[in-house]
């Protein structure tokens, strides 16, 4: 393998999940048990979290740009972040890093421009979904993004973090985000993205009622691609 993959993670269960699919279809891509060189480093959530409630992006650049230096230390050559909210300091860490580094949310807009999507839904975080990451990056390249209204943004927002970074996915909670869906339908949209790395435990391309853009698994085989 040519590619060492550095992995600044900050909530578990999607690094995990970002991690597994490097491995897995790494040895898909290659040959069998193979896959890329990864080195992965997590401050606590709550040290993020601190920053992010608020509004302190220059702390949470502050972690992210550590967890880089400790990767790049071990040999990594460049460095994902399979959390989407906290790209939101991407700006912040990427001109001061050893390493570079790939854009979840460029890798998310650079497929649904590929897919011909003008428009799509996003799902994540309260702080995702109000922030810049995804506006910016699907306008970037021409796409139009729609979120949930501020009632559905708080009761996502809950669920992300009261269950589904804990591994906890509720049947109920599902029905949710599938009604959320069906509305992005209503309102034209083309896809949904699945803008928290956890999103994709719960919903799956069979559950949903649009075609997802996964950014998890768009951004660890974008990973992939770099490294092999």
């Amino acid at each position: 393998m040519a590619g060492h993959i550095g992995i600044v993670a900050c909530s578990a269960e999607g690094a995990a999940l970002c991690y597994t699919t490097i491995c897995t279809e790494g040895a898909k891509l290659t040959e069998r048990f193979a896959h890329p060189e990864i080195t992965m480093h997590t401050f606590p959530l709550n040290e993020y979290m601190k920053y992010v409630e608020a509004g302190e992006w220059e702390g949470v650049a502050s972690l992210m740009l550590a967890s880089a230096l400790k990767v790049a230390g071990a040999g990594a050559d460049f460095v994902i972040c399979p959390d989407n909210t906290i790209h939101q300091a991407f700006d912040l860490v990427a001109g001061r890093s050893p390493i570079p580094w790939l854009h979840i949310a460029g890798e998310v807009a650079s497929e649904a421009k590929r897919l011909n999507y003008r428009r799509v839904g996003v799902l994540g975080t309260r702080f995702l979904m109000e922030g810049p990451v995804y506006a910016d990056k699907l306008a970037a390249v021409g796409i139009e993004c729609c979120v949930p209204d501020m009632e559905s943004r708080e009761r996502i927002n809950d669920a992300i973090f009261d269950e589904l970074i804990s591994g906890v996915f509720l049947p109920e909670t599902r029905s949710f985000f599938k009604e959320t869906i069906k509305h992005f339908k209503k309102e034209d949209c083309d896809a949904v993205v699945l803008g928290c790395t956890e999103i994709p435990l719960l919903i799956t391309e069979k559950d949903s009622p649009l075609p997802v853009l996964d950014s998890t698994r768009l951004l660890a085989r974008a990973a992939l691609r770099k490294a092999i």
